[in-house]
């Protein structure tokens, strides 16, 4: 079966800007920490997976239908730091020196954009596989859709899959939006149903399977928890519409853009080495092939 990796651009800077420290810089003294761990990344996945087509999806500076939807929305997020913020621009030049195409919607996430790209893979009989540290997207996952999760540290990733899912969670990955309305999002400021934590919310939906069908049975759970359900039911309407990604953004997704193909080696090694990547540069696609061929090619010429 043929795959589509799809990175999730922000989620893996943000987790490489943390993961590697700030002293890592160009000989002219760019911070650039946060374009090696990505570029890394990539270049790991691309070993890994084999992939036969790639894409790089990205959020936009700008507010989401979400925000429109609920002003308090991410409102409690820091501001991205001027020194992660700075080196963007260096992760694009390297997806883009690399021949991988970007992907971004204004009025939706990166997430929403790669959800909407995975289902068009599936559709075509393509295995998607998502890189990402956001849990949040572990509801895409289905037969041909799967997260390849990076751990602490960019240690040795975790293929999530309907199964692998169901184990880690305790519920499915169709459950996770309506887990998600009962439980809340610190991180993205909406509440969920107050009072109910992971462990109810679990358990609720084993019983009853999703949202809808723990409402219309209000009366067979615990006085206090039917309360707290009634109280916060509103608040739970507005955390699933929050929580869905949405998987029908109006983007196409373009196979023959995002086929593995040449790219200018020499302009990358350039780029690798201004940024003081020597160590990534044997990693490029086609260098062990670009070796073998020089290598053999040493051993004609002692031969003759």
């Amino acid at each position: 079966m043929k795959r589509l990796v799809l990175i999730d651009g922000h989620a893996i800077i943000h987790r490489a800007y943390y993961a590697f420290p700030p002293t890592l810089k160009t000989r002219h003294g760019e911070i650039v920490n946060a374009v090696y761990g990505f570029t890394r990344m990539l270049l790991n996945v691309l070993k890994d997976l084999h992939p036969e087509y790639v894409a790089v999806a990205f959020d936009l500076p700008k507010p989401t239908f979400r925000h429109k939807e609920f002003l308090g929305y991410q409102a409690q997020r820091p501001k991205m730091e001027e020194e992660l913020e700075n080196q963007l621009e260096r992760v694009f030049q390297v997806v883009r020196t690399l021949n991988m195409p970007i992907f971004a919607m204004e009025g939706y996430e990166a997430d929403d954009v790669i959800g909407t790209l995975a289902n068009q893979a599936a559709k075509r009989r393509l295995e998607a596989m998502i890189v990402t540290g956001d849990r949040d997207l572990l509801q895409l996952v289905k037969p041909r859709v799967k997260i390849y999760a990076p751990q602490k540290g960019f240690s040795r990733p975790i293929i999530f899959d309907p199964k692998k899912v169901k184990k880690e969670m305790g519920i499915k990955p169709e459950q996770v939006i309506d887990y998600k309305a009962l439980i809340g999002d610190a991180s993205d400021n909406y509440p969920g149903v107050p009072g109910i934590g992971p462990k109810t919310a679990v358990i609720l939906l084993n019983q009853y399977q999703d949202l809808d069908t723990i409402y219309n049975n209000l009366n067979k759970l615990k006085p206090k928890i039917a309360e707290l359900l009634t109280e916060g039911a509103e608040s739970a309407a507005l955390s699933k519409k929050l929580a869905t990604i949405v998987t029908k953004v109006p983007i196409e997704l373009n196979l023959k853009a995002c086929r593995l193909h040449d790219y200018d080696q020499e302009k990358a090694i350039k780029l690798f080495q201004e940024l003081g990547f020597k160590s990534l540069v044997n990693k490029l696609p086609g260098m062990e092939i670009k070796r073998k061929k020089e290598k053999n090619k040493n051993k004609q010429m002692e031969l003759l």
